[in-house]
């Protein structure tokens, strides 16, 4: 089975050069794993903060599932989500955010192959903004070879 993903942070890999990937677990309630199911998260302007020996996820916006009871009315859809990662991993990305400046933000929100909700984490480094121009020429300068390879294979 492939893992279906939900939703992805397309703005980080603009604003970030992606140095590491690392899956973890996180942990929902059951009406925000349905509103997760139905594609109502969003990545942007999420990163993950590290506290006490454990990692958390702030401003992942999951929307209230709208068949919710009505008991859950102070429902905070930016609250603070604990990712599940083994000690070990937690240790060693902290010192790497601690030491050299750099920061873990959230990549994917997905389904894997056992039906849990993970999300992909990348240990990430602020491109500069000339970087970021560098990148878009690549970008073009790709497209713009694969349509020519293209138009050469159709004649």
């Amino acid at each position: 089975m492939e893992r279906k993903v939900f939703t992805t942070n397309r703005k980080a890999f603009h604003d970030y050069e992606i140095l590491e990937k690392i899956e973890a677990g996180i942990v929902l309630s059951g009406f925000e794993v349905k509103s997760i199911r139905r594609s109502n998260v969003s990545l942007v302007d999420s990163v993950v903060r590290f506290s006490a020996g454990e990692a958390y996820a702030d401003n992942m916006f999951i929307a209230p599932y709208e068949h919710m009871s009505s008991h859950v009315s102070d429902y905070d859809a930016k609250r603070k989500r604990k990712l599940l990662m083994n000690k070990s991993e937690i240790n060693k990305w902290n010192a790497k955010v601690k030491e050299k400046g750099l920061t873990v933000i959230p990549l994917e929100v997905y389904l894997s192959a056992q039906g849990m909700v993970k999300v992909l984490l990348g240990l990430a480094k602020g491109k500069r903004s000339y970087d970021k121009k560098e990148s878009i020429k690549r970008k073009d300068m790709d497209r713009d070879m694969a349509r020519e390879r293209q138009l050469t294979i159709n004649k």
